[in-house]
């Protein structure tokens, strides 16, 4: 008897150890449950940034990415998520992200193409983090091909801003 009882107790710790690690399984962790960080920058579809720019002209600051871009990932975790950074782009731009792969149609220096031909063509960019400064009219400005800090954005957006009247027009 004494021997069944211990099978018993055997049994059920197992039993209890695989349901404790089935329940982990089917609900994950906060920390990896919360993976995908909401962005405190209010990201606009390009389209809807570009309409918002000719009644209230604002430059449209376009974040290129793409899901396989490990810096895209870190630049979203450290410099989207920084408040300074998100005020700025949320309260002085128009700002959108796009895919660098996807093949949604935009207009993108007044040619309809896919993103991925903006992005490769159109902009001539072929690394990623990248950003195109975009005029209220829809002409691009400029483009940038790199990975920063909160610190480098916010100098790189302070710039852009001393400009923005002279490209504003454009």
């Amino acid at each position: 008897m004494p021997r069944i009882a211990t099978l018993v107790k055997i049994s059920l710790a197992v039993a209890f150890a695989a349901a404790t690690c089935f329940a982990h399984s089917a609900n994950p962790p906060k920390a990896q449950a919360n993976k995908q960080n909401v962005s405190l920058v209010q990201w606009l579809k390009y389209e809807d940034a570009l309409e918002k720019a000719q009644k209230d002209p604002k430059l449209i600051f376009v974040d290129l990415y793409a899901d396989w871009c490990v810096p895209c990932h870190v630049m979203d975790k450290n410099v989207y998520m920084n408040p300074t950074v998100a005020n700025t782009l949320n309260k002085k731009f128009y700002a959108v992200k796009l895919d660098a792969d996807s093949q949604d149609t935009i207009s993108c220096d007044g040619k309809r193409n896919t993103v991925k031909k903006c992005f490769s063509e159109v902009w001539e960019l072929y690394a990623l983090p990248a950003f195109v400064l975009v005029a209220p009219k829809g002409l691009s400005i400029l483009t940038v091909t790199d990975s920063m800090s909160p610190q480098e954005m916010m100098s790189l957006l302070d710039k852009f801003l001393e400009k923005e009247k002279e490209w504003i027009e454009r």
